[in-house]
């Protein structure tokens, strides 16, 4: 028998449209901590020392800032939004 590997959406979150549509159906849902957790996965698929490099935020407080429970800081979603070139919108 053959072992399964883990899923990890990460690895699939190379286009930025993946990327738009994982985002808008998290935002659908309205869970923030599925949202905090989004980010995390679509910054995990950049690079955290990528993004870390970008937002001149320590890699390490960026594990922590997106971690399951956390309560990020809007501005610090905002900075790493802003590195992973996604842009929030709001439609009436």
């Amino acid at each position: 028998m053959s072992e399964l590997r883990d899923f990890d959406i990460a690895n699939y979150l190379d286009d930025k449209e993946v990327v738009a549509e994982y985002l808008t159906q998290i935002l659908e849902d309205g869970d923030t901590e599925e949202l905090i957790s989004a980010i995390n996965d679509i910054a995990r698929a950049k690079g955290i020392s990528s993004i870390a490099k970008e937002t001149k935020l320590n890699r390490e407080s960026l594990y922590k800032t997106f971690k399951k429970g956390s309560k990020p800081r809007f501005d610090t979603v905002l900075k790493v939004l802003n590195a992973l070139d996604v842009k929030l919108v709001a439609v009436a």
